[in-house]
């Protein structure tokens, strides 16, 4: 059993809820888990990260390769795109679809980018919905924010098979 596995299921047996949420893992509990426990989780984080990502993940690979093929499709054979739009365009649709998929929720009054708070002019505000989770950014942070995302859905995806598209 992997590190990471030993470790989820010990902070389960102590009631410790694990999510990730950007490079940040969250950690709900209703008493405060053992030093020990918190310790083990900070050492392995990157590893405890991935596989509560993969648990959360309710598409597989196979899916993901599948919504890109069917959006490539479409435009390439409905749109009248080139092969190389086409992929252009379903990846896009792909990093749209996993930004939607994976929201990034934060505390209200202080901006998930810049980490500074509301002050002078500067007012942190709610993007996103209340189903899913709001990030409250500065609205000048908005754009820088909003790249990383992207960048981040790329990564994932490509981990995945799905990346840019074929120049042939």
């Amino acid at each position: 059993m992997s590190a990471a596995v030993d470790i989820l299921k010990s902070a389960r047996n102590y009631g410790v809820e694990i999510t990730a949420e950007g490079g940040r893992l969250k950690l709900r509990a209703p008493i405060q888990p053992p030093d020990e426990l918190v310790a083990r989780i900070r050492s392995h984080k990157a590893e405890v990260a991935a596989l509560v990502r993969r648990e959360n993940e309710d598409w597989s690979a196979e899916d993901w390769r599948a919504f890109f093929d069917e959006r490539a499709g479409i435009a390439e054979f409905d749109g009248g795109e080139t092969r190389p739009q086409a992929e252009a365009r379903a990846l896009e649709c792909c990093v749209v679809e996993w930004v939607n998929r994976h929201p990034q929720q934060s505390h209200p009054g202080r901006c998930a980018w810049c980490g500074k708070s509301e002050n002078g002019g500067h007012t942190v505000v709610p993007f996103g919905t209340d189903g899913y989770g709001q990030t409250w950014l500065h609205p000048e942070c908005w754009n820088d924010w909003h790249e990383s995302r992207r960048d981040q859905a790329r990564q994932e995806l490509a981990l995945l098979g799905i990346g840019a598209p074929s120049l042939g």
